[in-house]
């Protein structure tokens, strides 16, 4: 039987677009003399569809696709993922499904038996869960199909499980000759290689060949990676898709491995990818060709006016300076050099005189106080209004620059720095963001070796350096990694070798700091944990840790 995996790139409610993508993937598939072509987990109205859910003409024209398609379908089978109606009449009213479809009807529908709630996923309240799997005959075979995270509760891979039904076993003990997973599983650094470790696993348990097709594509927070994959009932590699673009794979049970695609060969290269898929995908399904973002001659603002070039094209990236009294000239030269190597649009717009006619306004209100953080923000919102102002007049789309460091701790400035449409770099932390900087620069020097060297600042008063009110970031980043990501108390993470005072005081700046996150753009997950949907806390609170 020779099986096509197409991981697409679907929009969430774009019904026509959708389907277009799917008709397209079932020719080339029958062209390639496909038996079966099978479509990620509801790639028919896009995945998370979140409270789209709960508009009854938003079910509706994923059903009516749902129809549209299976009239297409002839000389070739197809599994695709949709939303379906719960007939049970107890529980939740709808239901993640796949649906068989052959001969231009909907032959049969398997529901998704295993419903995530942590993390970015709250399916549990949208779905019913299946009460039971089924097998389909299909070319002499019986196919196996699951959803998702039907996959992810081996007994024999994870040592603590969260369900207590295993889908997987209970279609093996109904036939299943062939397992097929339909996914839309987010792309984290860690996945890339539990993901195809667990699958592996999951073939030689069951015995069984085991075929895995995944979303591709930004959708708000969430990158899909695709890497979808194939592997025999021995557990090897018979094909693997591409990793951050679209990709048909075809998988020849019959005559063993196929095509290999070639995947990153390091995390940051990973990690670059899926920043550039997502923010181009931010733009594009939000309906932005272009963007903007201020240039401070900074590591943080030079990767993210590299991502921005390679995401939209640098004739679409327009890098603004906006110098002050304490701006060095070392910064204006770097961010000059920056835009002459990623050839992005450039303008300098000098913020002194507003931040002096500030300082006068307001003098009469702060006489009889020394300068300190409330003058540096002032600096940094006059930034952010110039920067929204070109957004508004030309319709950029607005990238901020923080990085996860600085938003665990609060070292930004609300309506400054922290104005934007799309976080790129929040979950990122600072040690990542030069390594990512070295990988940039695999392809040429592309950002100035200067900025790479130079100690990090937000240059908002004299001789500022990012270390007077933080630890080193190589500390900081161990540290919140451990508390953010980890989970970890104040007392697990002194115990991993760090100073008492240190862990507490950081532990406190990322607590005090939830009121600032609140107010964030939406970033791009790459991490476990990130800032944004997957990470739930209350702002008024006292538990320190």
């Amino acid at each position: 039987m020779k099986i096509a995996l197409a991981q697409i790139n679907p929009t969430i409610g774009d019904f026509d677009g959708n389907l277009r993508c799917l008709l397209d993937n079932i020719q080339r598939s029958r062209d390639m003399r496909a038996d079966l072509c099978v479509f990620p987990e509801m790639c028919i109205p896009g995945y998370p569809s979140l409270d789209l859910l709960e508009r009854p003409e938003f079910i509706n024209r994923n059903l009516k696709t749902l129809d549209i398609l299976a009239g297409e379908v002839r000389d070739i089978g197809v599994i695709v993922g949709f939303v379906s109606s719960n007939t049970n009449g107890v529980g939740k009213g709808l239901q993640n499904s796949a649906a068989f479809i052959k001969d231009g009807k909907i032959l049969s529908t398997q529901a998704k038996m295993l419903l995530p709630t942590y993390d970015v996923f709250d399916e549990r309240r949208y779905f019913e869960p299946a009460r039971d799997v089924q097998v389909i005959e299909f070319c002499g075979k019986k196919l196996g199909i699951s959803i998702c995270e039907d996959i992810w509760n081996d007994p024999d891979f994870w040592p603590e499980r969260l369900y207590d039904r295993d889908p997987i076993a209970e279609l093996i003990k109904k036939g299943a000759d062939i397992l097929i997973n339909i996914s839309a599983s987010p792309f984290t650094l860690e996945k890339r290689t539990l993901r195809p470790e667990m699958l592996r696993a999951a073939a030689i348990n069951y015995g069984r060949p085991l075929l895995f097709v995944n979303q591709v594509g930004g959708n708000d927070e969430l990158v899909f990676d695709g890497h979808s994959l194939a592997f025999d009932s021995r557990g090897r590699l018979m094909t693997r898709g591409a990793e951050f673009e679209e990709d048909l794979i075809m998988v020849d049970l019959d005559f063993g491995p196929g095509r290999i695609r070639e995947c990153a060969g390091s995390d940051e290269e990973a990690a670059l990818k899926a920043l550039v898929m997502g923010t181009g995908d931010y733009a594009r399904k939000c309906g932005f060709n272009s963007a903007v973002l201020g240039l401070s001659g900074g590591i943080d603002s030079s990767v993210v006016a590299a991502i921005g070039a390679r995401a939209l094209g640098p004739e679409n990236v327009l890098g603004v300076s906006m110098p002050s009294r304490y701006t060095s000239r070392e910064s204006n030269e770097d961010a000059e050099a920056l835009v002459r190597t990623l050839g992005i649009r450039h303008q300098v717009i000098p913020i002194d005189r507003l931040f002096a006619a500030f300082l006068e306004l307001l003098e009469p209100s702060f006489r009889g106080r020394e300068p300190d953080v409330a003058e540096e923000n002032i600096q940094a919102r006059i930034r952010g209004m110039i920067l929204m102002a070109l957004s508004n007049k030309f319709g950029h789309l607005l990238l901020s620059t923080g990085n996860k460091s600085e938003i665990a701790t609060g070292y930004c400035t609300l309506y400054g720095d922290m104005a934007g449409g799309l976080a790129v770099l929040s979950d990122v932390p600072k040690t990542l963001v030069y390594r990512l900087a070295r990988e940039i620069n695999r392809e040429g020097d592309i950002i100035p070796s200067s900025i790479l060297s130079k100690p990090p600042s937000a240059e908002l008063k004299p001789n500022q350096k990012d270390e007077d009110t933080l630890p080193p970031y190589s500390t900081l980043d161990a540290i919140l990694e451990c508390f953010v990501e980890k989970g970890m108390d104040v007392e697990r993470i002194v115990n991993e070798g760090f100073d008492r005072t240190l862990v507490s005081d950081v532990v406190g700046m990322v607590i005090r700091n939830e009121y600032k996150r609140r107010q964030t753009p939406p970033g791009i997950k790459i991490t476990v944990k990130a800032f944004g949907v997957g990470r739930r806390m209350p702002i008024a609170q006292k538990w320190r840790g």
